[in-house]
């Protein structure tokens, strides 16, 4: 970020920071996406080029498409979900657009709005596939990869954050992923929830007691729960065979 801040005081007056340097200023994860370049938008038809450390676009920009980031104008939350949807690839995309929604940081209508706005420009139509994909459930990186990947493997769309509960109404916890009618659901283990569990004065074999306590609750009210990690998101095939056996021969989208 600082290098961001400091490359913006050398651009040109009508030059606003843009793509993966504007997601980042915006306080988005950009997992996976090259950060050895400033990005930058110039209102102009022509211009564009590629140096060593800066990147800079050529495209027209609205007036209500630039904010200001601790003093640095940038390009709208909306509008830089458009451009990297329009420039990442399918995955990195529907991370930073499901953070976005996750935090509430934009709204479905204003993702459209961006869309519908570049209509002409090259790669919008991966933007749409991408930002209509993006959903608010996802609460970390590696569940927005793990929706990817159960969509790539012709999956049907889990339910996500599903509240597990009892018979008689008592509350069990929430599963990161759940398809209800087959009595299925899935959990992506990352070191990053974990941590996010412990209270103080807990360690991380308290939580991992706890955990365990509370996957046994869920089984115990008849569901198959699948788990995987971050390596098995590398090559998602297994768990995605495991998860197709546990839903039935019509498990796959097709």
């Amino acid at each position: 970020m600082r290098g961001a801040l400091a490359a913006a005081h050398e651009m040109a007056a009508d030059a606003v920071l843009s793509h993966v340097t504007a997601a980042v200023l915006h306080g988005l994860p950009a997992w996976d996406l090259p950060l050895d370049r400033v990005h930058s938008t110039r209102p102009r038809r022509s211009g564009a080029r590629v140096g060593r450390f800066a990147h800079v676009h050529a495209a027209q920009l609205d007036a209500d498409e630039v904010v200001e980031v601790d003093g640095v104008r940038v390009t709208s939350l909306a509008r830089t979900l458009a451009d990297i949807g329009r420039s990442a690839p399918f995955e990195h995309a529907v991370v930073v657009a499901d953070a976005a929604l996750h935090r509430h940081l934009v709204t479905r209508g204003e993702l459209d709005a961006a869309v519908a706005r570049g209509a002409r420009r090259p790669g919008n139509p991966a933007a749409d596939r991408a930002l209509r994909f993006a959903a608010p459930g996802s609460m970390s990186v590696g569940e927005s990869r793990s929706r990817v990947a159960l969509h790539v493997a012709g999956l049907p769309a889990p339910v996500l954050q599903w509240p597990v509960v009892t018979a008689g109404g008592a509350a069990v916890g929430e599963v990161d992923f759940a398809w209800p009618r087959q009595r299925c659901v899935g959990e992506f283990d990352g070191r990053v929830k974990y941590g996010r569990l412990l209270f103080p004065g807990q360690d991380a074999g308290d939580v991992l007691f706890a955990e365990k306590r509370r996957e046994d609750a869920i089984r115990d009210e008849g569901l198959h729960m699948t788990r995987w990690t971050w390596r098995d998101l590398a090559d998602f095939a297994p768990v995605a065979a495991r998860i197709a056996r546990r839903l039935g021969p019509t498990s796959h989208t097709g």
